[in-house]
């Protein structure tokens, strides 16, 4: 099954690339995640937990990176067994591209579901895997923009180290410290 969408991201597009390649933001985002460890360059193993109409499973899943074309395009592709349950596989074409507010993501998702869960029927598989991509995505975007600032820092606290929304600023801050 095949879908696409997109994005609207307030965040530069290097800002954004970064993210799509770190296994922190990449954990934070995927639904279910119990735990994520890997690389960009090696690639991502990770746990997942879903529950798609009456199946539960935990998947045990691979995530690489490919057809990387900074800071434009990737293509994520990934393969998870869920014992029993069966098995997902799927890849994700991202692109990124400047806009005035910031960065537009877009993705187009080809995803194949066999052993039990390809037994619910592909109306209710279509629907749970276009719910979780968009929850990723969502999810990503979140995580890039941060939350809502309500008002301004005080002048003396944005002097103390440089502080940012979302996960760029938790990087900034991290790196301050440490400094």
């Amino acid at each position: 099954m095949k879908f696409a969408a997109t994005h609207d991201i307030a965040a530069p597009r290097a800002t954004v690339w970064e993210a799509l390649l770190s296994e922190a933001v990449l954990e934070e985002c995927l639904p279910g995640c119990r735990e994520l460890s890997g690389t960009a360059e090696d690639g991502f193993e990770a746990t997942v937990v879903q529950k798609i109409g009456p199946v539960k499973a935990t998947f045990k899943s691979h995530v690489s990176l490919s057809e990387m074309e900074a800071p434009s395009a990737l293509t994520l592709s990934g393969e998870g067994k869920g014992g029993a349950a069966g098995f997902a596989k799927g890849s994700a074409r991202v692109t990124l591209e400047e806009i005035a507010e910031g960065t537009r993501l877009a993705y187009d998702v080809d995803v194949e579901i066999g052993g039990k869960l390809a037994q619910l029927g592909s109306r209710m598989i279509h629907g749970v895997t276009h719910k979780l991509s968009d929850q990723f995505f969502t999810r990503f975007k979140e995580v890039v923009e941060g939350p809502e600032e309500a008002e301004e820092p005080a002048a003396e606290e944005s002097a103390e180290a440089p502080k940012g929304k979302g996960w760029l600023g938790r990087m900034m801050t991290r790196k301050a410290e440490a400094e």
